[in-house]
């Protein structure tokens, strides 16, 4: 393996001690975020003490987010769990002693083997449960997946936060692709839909204020007002939930208003006369009624969209995954990503859509994950959202055996999963055992019988993909591994010597590994030298059609839907708990990410916590003034599934009969050892059978008033 401290260059900076003699190693960020930036780590004397954005890398441009620039102290956090702990008390006590590494490996080795010994389906009583806590294909899911299916475990559905999204786009354009995102500089009208780029998205940000400043116009559509809504020309807050109505209006008004390309829609696009015909049930009241805005807003919209498309202008939405999570979020960005259809707006390189462009990277997912080692074995799949009404299952023919072993890596499931107070009381078995690979002890970690200590992104090789723009990435371990960390794969290769497991892919190592996963598709050496790679992509993919669908055009109507017995044509199809549906829980709750946390990362830097101050619920002054609260007041927010206890701060983000749970604390850190999943529900979308947290009905009041 290459040594760690490689010298990528030097340090030409001169202005402090410290960094006298040191050097600067590449990496990329880690994290669940669509920016995947290249990392440029200083480091001396084998310490790193700096992290900055590499300037050479175009999407990167030399800037990080205010989270991830704070590396540092990330890995050097004095709280980092560095040696393997096993519990010493009740579950969910957080009290442990420190453990060898070969004790800890070859008693979770004992335990899981004691399972598979039963034979049958027994195996499968043992689930792995991860997700993007590392984004990188080495780290997150390579020898992971290979010991889990040598070993017949249960499947896990990776669903909890863009599955619903995906698969709309999967059967509208055939996959996650559309613009690149630097072509959005060039567009003239631009709709952020569901996303507050400024702080999820900021370098498509730097390319949406480019764009502003050569004269486009930016439209925000979403029910908070963000940051990044203050920053565009318009904002429609529309209620959580109603974005397919508003794309079928906006359909109508194309339609009625002949501002379409017909010879885009006859040449590539399949069902046009069946959307047609949907959309124009959909008249701008129809949809206003529904969306909680004005009918004016939505031709006002509508007219901005066709009437720049007519001119020859390249008009482009950004849509994010915030929309996609309630009920009816597939459809909703079905609908969407089938606007740029009705107006050409393929034709142009700064026209059409984004959510996702990690159907663009030739990521060999076999030769990683080893598929093959299941042996013809199928076991069930677990969905991941769904884990508190799991974990409580019995056996049973239906479900299979009871879970009865469950390992957790680069996840908080906690913290992250919907309904936490089922999730709760699974966890609390008393019959469960759960291993927690991590950093920290999170409020997972806090129910482990073993945890065990991993490397953070400065202390491992890894090779990254991106879902917001088109270049493949490489991290190279600026320092060695603090204390005794191991990485996530180290680990599983350990177990699977101590399991007996024979097989040669249970010992390729990790710089192995990151050649393997784009196979020839990447030059490794562009990688080695420079830290990211370009993957292939047209500039305008779909201009002369050529869709990823079976049908090789953008399909309204989709036979493989059709085929499994949904609705072939995208509709809107209303909230589980729709805003103003119910007298007990009249306030609808969404629960965007705060500022200065992603996901349930960085909760526990305590200079990002600080900036956050406490868990906060905003809400419009004239629903607080209804309930008596004053800004700042400690309030209560509850519904049928919990009680949740935050600081309320008074705000015009919020509009009327909306309320916004910022998240995502980690419960130990809430006022009430809660965060905002101890209100939202188990329910799933309509494809992708994703998560619902933005269907999610609640009431609040002042923590005082009796319940």
């Amino acid at each position: 393996m290459t040594p760690s401290n490689i010298l990528i260059h030097s340090s030409d900076h001169g202005t402090a001690q410290a960094e006298a003699g040191s050097h600067q190693v590449l990496g990329a960020c880690p994290h669940d975020c669509p920016d995947t930036c290249s990392l440029l780590t200083t480091v001396s004397l084998g310490v790193a003490i700096k992290v900055q954005g590499n300037p050479a890398h175009p999407q990167t441009a030399g800037t990080l987010c205010a989270k991830v620039a704070r590396y540092t102290e990330r890995s050097y956090h004095p709280e980092r769990v560095l040696r393997p702990l096993k519990r010493s008390g009740p579950k969910g006590s957080g009290q442990f002693v420190p453990v060898s590494w070969d004790t800890a490996l070859s008693d979770i080795a004992a335990r899981l083997q004691a399972i598979v010994a039963r034979g049958g389906d027994a195996a499968q009583a043992i689930l792995p449960y991860s997700y993007a806590g590392t984004m990188g294909l080495v780290q997150r899911d390579s020898m992971s997946s290979r010991f889990f299916h040598q070993l017949g475990a249960s499947l896990l559905q990776r669903t909890i936060c863009a599955s619903a999204g995906g698969e709309g786009l999967v059967h509208t354009l055939g996959g996650k692709l559309g613009m690149r995102v630097e072509f959005f500089a060039q567009s003239k009208l631009i709709l952020i839909w569901g996303s507050n780029s400024i702080t999820s998205n900021l370098h498509f940000w730097r390319y949406a204020q480019e764009a502003k400043r050569q004269g486009a116009k930016l439209v925000c559509i979403d029910p908070r007002r963000s940051e990044t809504a203050e920053k565009c020309h318009e904002h429609l807050a529309l209620l959580p939930g109603t974005d397919a109505a508003l794309a079928l209006a906006l359909m109508h008004e194309l339609i009625t208003h002949d501002w379409l390309d017909q010879a885009y829609l006859d040449d590539h696009t399949l069902g046009w006369d069946l959307m047609r015909a949907r959309a124009l049930q959909w008249p701008p009241e129809r949809a206003a009624s529904v969306c909680g805005i004005s009918p004016a807003q939505i031709r006002a919209l509508a007219q901005n969209y066709g009437s720049c498309a007519r001119r020859g202008e390249p008009v482009a939405i950004r849509m994010n995954y915030g929309l996609q999570r309630v009920r009816g979020g597939g459809n909703a960005v079905r609908l969407i990503a089938s606007l740029p259809a009705l107006v050409g707006a393929w034709r142009h390189r700064a026209g059409g859509v984004l959510l996702s462009s990690g159907g663009n990277f030739p990521v060999n997912l076999d030769a990683l994950q080893r598929p093959d080692l299941l042996a013809g074995r199928r076991p069930r799949s677990i969905n991941m959202s769904t884990i508190g009404d799991d974990l409580l299952r019995p056996a049973s023919a239906e479900f299979g055996p009871a879970i009865e072993a469950l390992v957790v890596y680069n996840s908080n499931p906690v913290a992250v999963a919907p309904d936490s107070s089922r999730v709760v009381q699974g966890f609390a078995r008393s019959d469960l055992f759960t291993v927690v690979l991590e950093h920290f002890q999170t409020d997972t970690a806090d129910y482990a019988d073993y945890i065990l200590p991993a490397t953070t992104q400065l202390e491992h090789w890894d090779v990254h993909a991106s879902y917001g723009h088109t270049d493949a990435l490489l991290n190279r371990p600026a320092i060695a591994p603090q204390g005794e960390a191991k990485t996530n794969t180290q680990i599983f290769r350990e177990l699977a010597q101590r399991m007996g497991f024979s097989d040669p892919a249970f010992v390729e190592d990790d710089l192995s590994l990151c050649r393997l996963a784009y196979g020839e598709s990447v030059d490794f050496e562009v990688l080695l030298r420079q830290g990211f790679a370009c993957v292939n992509q047209e500039p305008a993919p779909f201009a002369q059609g050529g869709f990823a669908t079976p049908s090789g055009k953008c399909e309204f109507y989709s036979a493989r839907l059709a085929a499994q017995g949904l609705d072939g044509l995208p509709d809107y199809l209303p909230n589980y708990e729709p805003p103003g549906s119910s007298t007990h829980y009249p306030l609808a709750m969404i629960s965007p990410p705060a500022r200065n946390f992603l996901n349930s990362s960085f909760v526990n830097v305590k200079s990002l916590r600080d900036l956050e101050g406490a868990p906060l619920l905003e809400m419009h002054a004239q629903d607080a003034a209804a309930r008596g609260i004053n800004d700042g007041a400690t309030v209560r927010v509850f519904n049928q599934r919990g009680v949740h206890h935050c600081k309320v701060k008074i705000s015009q983000r919020a509009r009327p009969g909306v309320v916004h749970g910022m998240g995502l604390w980690w419960r130990k850190y809430g006022l009430d050892g809660t965060n905002v999943n101890q209100l939202t529900s188990q329910k799933l979308t309509d494809l992708g059978q994703a998560p619902t947290f933005y269907d999610c009905l609640v009431e609040v009041a002042l923590a005082s008033t009796p319940a």
